[in-house]
């Protein structure tokens, strides 16, 4: 394929998912805006500590989802259609199960979860209530993120990003009519944000009902191996939420012992709006992901490089530009969440924007170097990057630099982390890039049936 035609692509598929990733991304911050105004700063306190809850549920998705629909593009790449259905159909029953998995947990766990990410008193019933409302639609999260990416890789993400968008609408839509009109407070805003994919996957079922799709269900045998190759596949994706879910936990508990629920609360907009910001390299990362794994399954390196190229441009340009907008609009960022106009939650929350936002000089190089090893079937390397910015140096940086420095030690431990990952992520993909060798024959962890 020629530069000019593989640039082309890379535009179309990155541009339609980053805009969908930014529509889901509204999910919460849509929750974050009309809980602020509606219920002020226990509601906010209280949506921060359940967030957490919403990243387990989300990764788990885009670890069935992506993993199974990489895998999915390679087959089809090369013409193997029978495993490639195999794969899905393999995916769905693992998304099924995940997703009942989490509704009763959200059923019957909901309060000693919530007491475990250390809400109390008024917080812990909010936070319970919210929790277990979104654990109950755990099943319709996971399957829409399972069909967003199989969509996506059969050539339809036109689709993709609109249903994103109409979920995310819906969801904006409900927590206003839910919260206000209808005065159901924090259960409103989870209600409305369950809702939201049920309409993301209604519009996704035009690809199937205009027999458009690639992938059918096909009667299976149960095959560990096929299900442990697409969870492995997808395992960087899962890592990248459930760390997100845990430094959530983390620094909340290290933010309730330095400040209290107004410092829960500065967290909550910082975090929420990172949230939008992550959502836009994750988009980056999943327009890549089935034009890398199409090449890959070509053998055609030469296009494997210059996608990452692009990517990786791309991810460091829109880095500086977003940090420059959090400097210079802090304070009206902040504002939007300060219904009380409380100075103290809006000086911790800007202090946040300034110094959190600038792990992003970094995050989106590691983002993309980990979906790009998934991509090509490297499901190792690319675990090794989430989990070094997702846990192994994140957690220790956020204990120590807030003993160092109190809150602005909090803040400055993402920079810090993902810029350690990013070192690691640049010898990773050193060594491991696909060579020349292996031009005739892809590795291909799994046999196709």
């Amino acid at each position: 394929m020629k530069p000019n035609a593989i640039l082309k692509d890379f535009t179309h598929f990155v541009s339609l998912n980053v805009l969908g990733m930014i529509g889901l991304s509204c999910y919460i911050l849509a929750d974050t805006f009309f809980v602020a105004k509606g219920l002020g700063t226990n509601g906010l306190t209280a949506l921060g500590l359940a967030i957490s809850g919403y990243s387990f549920i989300q990764g788990t998705g885009l670890m069935i989802g992506v993993g199974g629909a990489t895998r999915y593009a390679i087959w089809k790449s090369q013409g193997k259609h029978d495993a490639a259905n195999r794969v899905f159909t393999h995916s769905v029953v693992l998304a099924i199960a995940a997703g009942f998995l989490f509704a009763a947990a959200g059923l019957f766990l909901s309060t000693p979860i919530s007491r475990l990410l250390g809400a109390d008193g008024l917080i812990l019933d909010m936070t319970a209530l919210y929790l277990k409302t979104v654990l109950c639609f755990s099943p319709f999260f996971i399957l829409n993120n399972l069909m967003l990416a199989f969509v996506r890789n059969d050539g339809n993400p036109h689709l993709a990003m609109a249903a994103m968008l109409a979920g995310s609408l819906s969801n904006v839509l409900l927590d206003y009519i839910l919260i206000f009109p209808l005065d159901m407070g924090i259960f409103g805003a989870a209600l409305a944000t369950g809702l939201a994919p049920i309409l993301g996957m209604a519009v996704l079922s035009i690809h199937i009902v205009k027999r458009r799709n690639g992938f059918h269900l096909r009667r299976v045998r149960p095959d560990p191996a096929c299900a442990l190759d697409l969870c492995s596949l997808g395992l960087s994706s899962l890592i990248t939420e459930l760390a997100s879910g845990l430094v959530l936990i983390v620094f909340n508990l290290v933010i309730l012992r330095l400040s209290g629920n107004i410092g829960v609360a500065a967290y909550s907009v910082v975090a929420n709006l990172s949230l939008v910001v992550i959502s836009i390299f994750t988009g980056i990362a999943q327009g890549l992901q089935p034009l890398v794994s199409s090449s890959y399954g070509r053998a055609q390196y030469v296009e494997l490089r210059q996608l990452l190229r692009y990517a990786v441009l791309l991810s460091v340009v829109l880095a500086v530009l977003l940090y420059l907008v959090a400097c210079l609009f802090s304070d009206g960022l902040v504002a939007i969440f300060n219904r009380e106009a409380d100075p103290q939650l809006a000086a911790l929350a800007k202090d946040g924007l300034l110094l959190y936002f600038a792990g992003f000089l970094f995050a989106g190089f590691n983002i993309v170097t980990s979906a790009y090893l998934s991509a090509v079937a490297q499901p190792r390397p690319a675990f090794a990057v989430c989990i070094l910015r997702g846990c192994v140096a994140i957690l220790p940086a956020v204990f120590a630099l807030a003993a160092l420095w109190g809150m602005n030690g909090v803040w400055l431990s993402f920079p810090c982390a993902e810029a350690i990952a990013s070192v690691a992520g640049i010898l990773t993909l050193r060594r491991s890039f696909p060579g020349e060798k292996q031009k005739n024959s892809p590795v291909s962890p799994i046999r196709p049936v």
